[in-house]
């Protein structure tokens, strides 16, 4: 293929990937949406221009390397050491869980023991991309289910290794000829090279290296450092078995601890969401709608068993390694589709006999469904975890019964803060130097332990469940802060506080302007909506510059603010 060729591609799957994408929006369904469809239009198994789908593939993996790169580079290592057992404990029970039920699974399908097996593989690894792509979107990347599911996710991304070992000489019977056991020590002994490595030069090197590129404010330097770094350790990862998206995580980890992490993460953005873009884009060029029709029966059986039965699957690997009922639910929602590294896994296993080319054809089927339907199994999960919570016996298990801590009783005329993230960590203090009485309401069970070290009286448990808020003595309150993450729980806050206590002020945190109206209708006394808030301190400073002071500038910030919170017409606003 001439150079020409591979530019047209590009050029005609970024063209159909904006037009794909702007429609889905207009007509109200996630942007992944409109970037499938646009693969499908310009893949090989519709009638029409087709574009070769490797050269896009190769800069979708980019794509997936620059977001990996960017949640490592948010991931501080004291967060990754306190998600360790979620993702040694938990990341490893749901793989072995879900590979348990590929034997019954392939039996339904006429497959042998091994390859049921192969089949419970693919199953159980989900999408890296679409998870945080989708919790991002949400604004839940930094939540405790947000955490907790990238901390499953790398669990599978490293188990990927074992399984290119294992599972195909299991299908084929060349386990024994093949060295299937050295090979995959030598592999885990590079991993663990890899990452000691990538840490010892990263913690000591790397950030000398950019800083004295960034003092001198030379941005491109500085850019192509980041980009060489996040794509270099990416290719030695690939080059000894593990996955580029992973190695880039790793260089992701080390800039986390470094004073440039937010000057990274602002210069890798750009390539991050025009990469994965394309990553969509390459995934729907697969698509055979004819074989998904074929099939049909197949489909929607294996459909049904990632979205309920690893759904499932997830919830209670979460609740075993102790995360409470709702982080398991959102959790499991996160992780509820087939991911790229199934794709990968399934065609070694065609190419080498362990498997049959359906099992490919129905793992990339399911995989586009399951990608589809993730950002609205999202808005699914409130109501699901309600439901869970009046089941007989499995129900306690979600209700989280709320564990006050001593402090917290008899409590009066006092202020209780929803979430004890960096909000409410601000706002508890702030409280605390003015001697107000206050119950924090978390569900982090570090952040309990801190507070109750510090005597803070906290309730541990979910802010959203009504039962949790009794515990805090709501009907004596004066303030109800809403500061969760969560935009359905912060609803749930609100509607509950306002119901229990009809005097009592409630301020919540929104996410944009349409949430800040919802909110206010549901008895918000105050709405604060970050971002907004943030321009507003930077037209204070930059009116500030030019001489506005006073009753002048008074004026006119509150007059903006009236008109976002729409309080009320606003006049001789900034």
């Amino acid at each position: 293929m001439s150079e020409l060729q591979v530019l047209l591609n590009v050029v005609v799957a970024l063209v159909i990937a904006f037009f794909g994408g702007a429609l889905a929006q207009r007509v109200g369904l996630p942007t992944v949406v409109g970037y499938l469809v646009a693969g499908v239009a310009i893949g090989p198994f519709t009638p029409g221009y087709h574009v070769n789908q490797q050269s896009i593939g190769a800069l979708a993996e980019i794509g997936i390397a620059f977001l990996m790169f960017a949640v490592g580079a948010e991931f501080s290592q004291v967060e990754l050491r306190r998600l360790g057992k979620v993702a040694l404990a938990g990341g490893t029970l749901q793989i072995l869980l879900t590979m348990a039920l590929g034997p019954a699974l392939g039996r339904v399908l006429g497959a042998t023991l091994s390859q049921g097996i192969f089949l419970g593989a693919l199953v159980a690894l989900s999408s890296t991309i679409v998870a945080l792509k989708v919790l991002m979107g949400r604004g839940e990347l930094q939540s405790l289910h947000g955490r907790a599911a990238v901390a499953v996710l790398i669990a599978q991304d490293l188990a990927v290794i074992p399984m290119v070992v294992i599972l195909p000489a299991l299908g084929s019977g060349v386990a024994a000829k093949s060295g299937g056991v050295v090979n995959l020590l030598v592999l885990l002994g590079e991993a663990v090279a890899l990452v000691v490595g990538t840490y010892v030069v990263g913690t000591r090197i790397v950030p000398w290296i950019l800083g004295h590129v960034a003092v001198p404010r030379s941005r491109e330097l500085f850019l192509l450092g980041v980009v060489g770094l996040a794509l270099g350790v990416g290719l030695i990862a690939q080059s000894i078995g593990l996955s580029l998206a992973f190695g880039a995580f790793l260089a992701g980890l080390v800039i986390a601890e470094s004073q440039l992490r937010t000057q990274v993460v602002a210069e890798i953005l750009p390539f991050r969401d025009l990469f994965t873009s394309l990553f969509f884009v390459s995934v729907g060029m697969l698509i055979d709608p004819i074989a998904i029709v074929a099939h049909a029966g197949a489909v929607a059986l294996l459909t049904a068993v990632v979205l309920v039965g690893k759904f499932l699957l997830v919830v209670v690997s979460m609740l075993a390694v102790g995360l409470p009922g709702r982080v398991a639910v959102f959790t499991g929602v996160a992780l509820a589709q087939v991911g790229e590294f199934s794709f990968l896994l399934a065609r070694i296993g065609v190419d080498q006999g362990a498997i049959p080319k359906l099992f490919f054809d129905l793992i990339l089927a399911v995989s586009v469904i399951t990608i589809v339907v993730s950002p609205f199994t999202f808005r699914a999960a409130p109501p699901l975890l309600r439901g869970l919570q009046l089941l007989p016996l499995a129900g306690r298990f979600f209700r989280e019964p709320a564990e006050p801590s001593p402090e917290a009783a008899g409590v009066q005329r006092h202020a209780v803060v929803c979430g004890y993230g960096r909000v409410g960590r601000q706002l508890v203090d702030a409280l605390e130097r003015r001697k107000v009485p206050l119950v924090v309401i978390e569900y982090n069970p570090a952040y309990v332990t801190e507070l109750r070290s510090r005597g803070v009286p906290v309730v541990f448990g979910d802010a959203s469940n009504p039962g949790v808020l009794d515990h805090a003595h709501l009907d004596g309150a004066r303030l109800v802060a809403a500061l969760v993450p969560d935009a359905g729980a912060t609803e749930l806050i609100v509607r509950t506080a306002r119901a229990q206590n009809p005097r009592v002020d409630i301020v919540a945190r929104a996410r944009d302007e349409q949430e800040v109206e919802r909110l206010r209708e549901l008895g918000a006394r105050e709405v604060v909506q970050p971002e907004f808030e943030a321009g507003v301190e930077v037209i204070r400073h930059a009116l500030q510059s030019f001489g506005v002071t006073g009753p002048e500038l008074s004026v006119a910030i509150s007059g903006r603010r009236r008109r976002f919170y729409q309080r009320e017409e606003p006049r001789g606003e900034a």
